[in-house]
């Protein structure tokens, strides 16, 4: 298990100079969200910049995961459309593609997974519907996956259509897959009362591919920096520890761009001692 850092917490940072100062404070993991400023697939030099973020994360002894959850790449004016479903099916094509892009990126790279999200339900949507799309456009984008060695991370997101645990079991129960696997969210969990956290972490141990770790309130879906929350973390480090979790524990807080190098600093002081301890 060792620590990292989400890239969209450091926003205005160039990629290769973020990796640089996440190395620099001790971080051995980078989750690289996609984005206008991070391998953005419009961009004409992506494959350039992707292999220097290989050489460069080689030459740090880092590891990554590739994140899908940049808020206007794919639409300047709806955050985080278009998803798997979308009511456009032009719409549902473009994720799908992008999906497939960060497949490659995680390849490329040799990252532990994708991470990705259902989506917004639509408004006129019904939900069978959507759960329709969502699973033709997971059996296709896991078939490209497999293709490539590369595991999905499925993450359930608050007021998203997979928004809990329990709707990611349902999820399985139509597409289950070894490479679909789990992008466990701690905030998350404690905003939908799922909890105790540590609970969930041994019940699906088995599936569990990547962390993300915020301090977080009950029912407010924000992501707040350690201690400004409710959380307790001692017990989920425990429990990572229990379950021999030997992942990326990725800190994300996309909300403290303005601040990165001191919230990154302020992040690694509250968690080592939390890796650390027995």
């Amino acid at each position: 298990m060792y620590l990292g850092y989400n890239t969209n917490g450091l926003a205005h940072h160039d990629l290769l100079e973020a990796v640089a100062l996440l190395a620099g404070l001790g971080y051995r993991g980078v989750a690289v969200t996609i984005d206008q400023h991070a391998l953005n697939p419009g961009e004409a030099d992506r494959a350039e910049q992707l292999e220097r973020l290989r050489e460069r994360l080689e030459l740090a002894g880092m590891r990554s995961v590739i994140e899908t959850g940049a808020r206007y790449l794919l639409d300047p004016k709806q955050k985080h459309e278009p998803t798997l479903i979308s009511p456009e099916p032009e719409g549902r094509a473009r994720r799908l593609a992008f999906l497939e892009y960060a497949v490659d990126c995680a390849a490329a790279l040799g990252s532990d997974c994708v991470s990705l999200f259902s989506g917004r339900l639509r408004e006129g949507v019904e939900p069978k519907q959507a759960i329709e799309w969502l699973v033709d456009g997971l059996r296709s984008l896991l078939e490209y996956a497999h293709e490539r060695g590369v595991d999905l991370g499925f993450e359930p997101e608050p007021d998203m259509l997979i928004d809990s645990m329990f709707r990611f079991e349902q999820l399985l129960g139509k597409i289950d897959d070894r490479r679909l696997r789990l992008t466990l969210d701690v905030g998350h969990l404690h905003c939908q009362g799922e909890t105790p956290v540590s609970h969930y972490l041994h019940l699906w141990a088995s599936r569990l591919v990547n962390v993300h770790l915020e301090d977080m309130r009950a029912g407010r879906h924000e992501h707040l920096m350690f201690g400004e929350g409710e959380i307790e973390f001692p017990p989920v480090f425990t429990a990572l520890r229990e379950i021999g979790y030997k992942g990326g524990v990725y800190v994300e807080l996309p909300g403290h761009s303005r601040e990165a190098p001191e919230a990154a600093r302020r992040a690694m002081g509250f968690l080592r001692p939390l890796l650390t301890s027995k």
